[in-house]
């Protein structure tokens, strides 16, 4: 039975000629009024969350997690993509529940509607826009530099690895509902008789640790850790929902504990060290993607689960310099001249050397520095802009973002020299792919090799295979959500910064970490990127130990710079993964080809620790039940690496798939000539810092910790060789 029959049915007391005449076009009303009902409703929690915020700006009282929120809301076509997302769901909803209250029974609004009723909602909620694959046949250039959004990077696939897609799923999803409840979201359901641990109190019990039991790593520096962060920001970012009013009974969640679609608070346990019992951490859940969960069945979709967007590509291409949506990658350009640059700040200059530009965006998000400093009278900056919104979560990121900004604009003046007919686009286009392929070649040949050790290394990447077509090479649930989150527990409690000789600088103290957050001015007014930098290559990562996982920075005081109740980011990430319906441990293990511990004896085995497998097995109940981000950062490190053996195995397996799934990557050949290949091959993020800062003296392995008696002058650092991209008269 279709909607408009079963609409006649229930409201029509007999069969009559013109009811029947009118049937269809009953249908297409009801379907109508459902959408503008839904729209209404999205609209008003959209306005209703966007005025909180602007009043919160304006009286100066933003909180910890407004600050999250803001951070993690989608802009520009993922907010398109989002709100298409949400007018689907709330439509369907509506219908839904209009046809059970008139039928006194279940009924999924899907299967009552025809397929014409189907493509007139995907129409009109603008679900049928994000999902549509565009033609590559009239994208310019596209054998020779990548789309903003990397549409088309598979020309098979347009839309594999592009921008605002949904994350993949290695394993199916587990769901409480079986379609997009979350796991833990009914506090009775038991998993394997168990049921689930509070994250935070898992948190408390498991990761806390006071920043003055820091173990310090002796191999590797904090550079590992930030660049660490820089890389997943290349790959991942997962929007929440703009709304923080459910959609369904208009509850506020930043005012209550309740589970209510899109809030997911965290509760609070007994008798928690900082907070009371009767509180929780507001946090939203991630964005539902076009066509997932509920809306499944209307793209023809047989996995009828919720699945979560990646706002960015699945591609190593430095969109967190460029962007990777078409309108800020322009935003982020220097229009007012031919040379192809990048924009930078008109209003500071660093030494001489150039800062990020500012954003426009009018917020108190950054403006930190009369609270810290105690003097209101001191001058706020607004926070930078670059290609990923992140870039002022704390100012080691920042320095990060300002280098690669530099080497761009370094790049592009260079090759304007050697090739003076080339267009401003041909600048910019050359500059961002060397740019691209230097991301590609730092993050595989120097950076992953000290994650996940060399076995994992030498068994996921031996000699280039060439680009494979067939491979996805999109980011999965479980890497974004978990794996590639292991870096938390590396962060050092303290930001260093150092003069030139690498000692503490005598002008610009080191600052606690909680300080460094959302903190541009600090970049701006005390000394700029060049302390930061020799901070994070001449000081040492936290090295993550089973017994002092997380600092208090993190975990007690993310985003903290009031009495407001401050985020837990090891809390986050466990709600983030029951949000997403992530499988538990043992699901990953067996992914992995690995063992799956039953019990407390095998999982003491597995993380080699009595103590840690019976507090695991006390929590949780059952080892297959433990949340997969703190299982994987729980296992001891596999040989010469940082990560545990499922990590190793999760995140070589990303990165061969990026690999292998990039038509563009930087070894594929006709991507670049045999000569600029190698050029690209020497390229080192030693050099990189050597061209752009007043630094003389690196390590050889900026992610190698050693006495700076061992470092190299910058002299020494052979120049990236840029002659094979002189184009020659053909």
């Amino acid at each position: 039975m279709n909607l408009h029959t079963f609409l006649f049915v229930v409201s029509c007391c007999a069969l009559t000629p013109y009811a029947l005449a009118n049937e269809e076009s009953a249908g297409r009303q009801f379907i109508l009024e459902s959408f503008e009902e839904a729209k209404n409703i999205v609209d008003s929690a959209y306005k209703f969350s966007r005025d909180e915020s602007l009043a919160r700006v304006r009286k100066d009282v933003i909180k910890p997690s407004d600050k999250l929120r803001l951070l993690k809301q989608p802009a520009r076509k993922t907010r398109e993509a989002v709100r298409a997302a949400d007018y689907m769901a709330q439509t369907l909803r509506l219908i839904s529940e209009k046809t059970h209250h008139a039928h006194k029974r279940s009924i999924n609004a899907t299967n009552l509607l025809t397929p014409e009723e189907l493509n007139i909602i995907r129409h009109l909620t603008g679900c049928s826009a994000q999902t549509r694959p565009p033609s590559c046949r009239t994208t310019p250039l596209i054998n020779k530099y990548r789309t903003a959004t990397s549409v088309c990077n598979n020309r098979k696939n347009p839309l594999l690895g592009a921008s605002n897609n949904p994350f993949a799923r290695w394993l199916p999803a587990q769901y409480e509902d079986n379609v997009s409840q979350p796991k833990g979201w009914n506090p009775n359901k038991l998993y394997n008789g168990a049921a689930l641990p509070l994250v935070r109190l898992v948190s408390n019990r498991i990761l806390s640790t006071a920043d003055a039991d820091v173990t310090s790593d002796r191999e590797f520096t904090f550079m590992l850790t930030i660049f660490g962060q820089w890389v997943d920001h290349d790959l991942t970012f997962t929007p929440f929902s703009p709304s923080i009013k459910s959609f369904s009974n208009g509850l506020n969640c930043d005012e209550s504990c309740e589970h209510s679609e899109p809030c997911f608070p965290i509760q609070v346990p007994i008798k928690d060290s900082r907070l009371s019992t009767n509180s929780c951490m507001p946090v939203f859940r991630s964005s539902p993607t076009c066509g997932s969960g509920n809306t499944a069945y209307m793209f023809g979709g047989s996995a009828n689960v919720r699945e979560q967007i990646n706002a960015l590509t699945a591609f190593l291409d430095a969109g967190q310099v460029y962007g990777s949506e078409d309108g800020l990658a322009k935003d982020l350009r220097d229009l007012t001249n031919d040379d192809g640059l990048l924009r930078v700040n008109n209003q500071y200059h660093d030494n001489g050397r150039e800062h990020l530009p500012f954003t426009s965006v009018k917020s108190n998000m950054c403006a930190t520095r009369g609270k810290t400093l105690n003097d209101t009278s001191l001058t706020e900056v607004p926070c930078f802009i670059a290609g990923d919104v992140r870039v002022d979560e704390n100012i080691a990121l920042t320095s990060l973002h300002a280098l690669f900004m530099r080497e761009h604009n370094r790049l592009a003046r260079a090759l304007r020299v050697l090739n003076p007919s080339w267009s401003s686009e041909t600048l910019y286009q050359e500059a961002r792919k060397i740019v691209g392929a230097y991301q590609q070649v730092i993050v595989v040949r120097d950076y992953l090799p000290h994650i996940v050790g060399p076995d994992a290394f030498k068994s996921h990447f031996g000699k280039y295979p060439g680009y494979n077509e067939k491979v996805d090479p999109s980011i999965a649930n479980v890497f974004a959500t978990a794996a590639f989150r292991f870096a938390h527990l590396t962060i050092q409690p303290i930001i260093h910064r150092l003069d030139e000789n690498y000692l503490n600088h005598p002008q610009f103290s080191n600052v606690s970490l909680f300080e460094a957050f959302f903190s541009p001015w600090r970049v701006i007014f005390e000394g700029g990127i060049d302390p930061l930098l020799r901070g994070l290559i001449g000081r040492p990562a936290k090295l993550n130990t089973q017994d002092h996982m997380m600092v208090d920075a993190v975990r007690e005081r993310l985003f903290a710079f009031t009495s407001h109740i401050a985020l837990d980011l090891a809390s986050l990430n466990m709600q983030r993964s029951r949000d997403h319906g992530i499988p538990g441990y043992n699901a990953w293990r067996q992914f992995c080809g690995l063992s799956a511990p039953q019990n407390e004896r095998e999982l003491a085995l597995v993380m080699d620790n009595t103590q840690l497998a019976r507090q695991l097995v006390e929590l949780y109940g059952n080892p297959a039940n433990i949340d997969v981000w703190l299982g994987g950062v729980s296992e001891p490190f596999v040989p010469g690496g940082r990560v545990g053996p499922l990590f190793a195995c999760l995140i070589s397996m990303q990165f061969q798939r990026i690999r292998e799934g990039d038509r563009l990557w930087w070894e594929n050949p006709g991507v670049f000539t045999t000569k600029q290949r190698t050029s690209l091959a020497s390229a080192s993020l030693a050099r990189i810092i050597c061209n752009n800062t007043a630094i003389q003296r690196v390590p050889s392995d900026p992610f190698r910790f050693s006495s700076p008696s061992n470092y190299i002058n910058c002299k020494t650092i052979p120049a990236f060789d840029l002659r094979p991209w002189i184009e020659t008269a053909k």
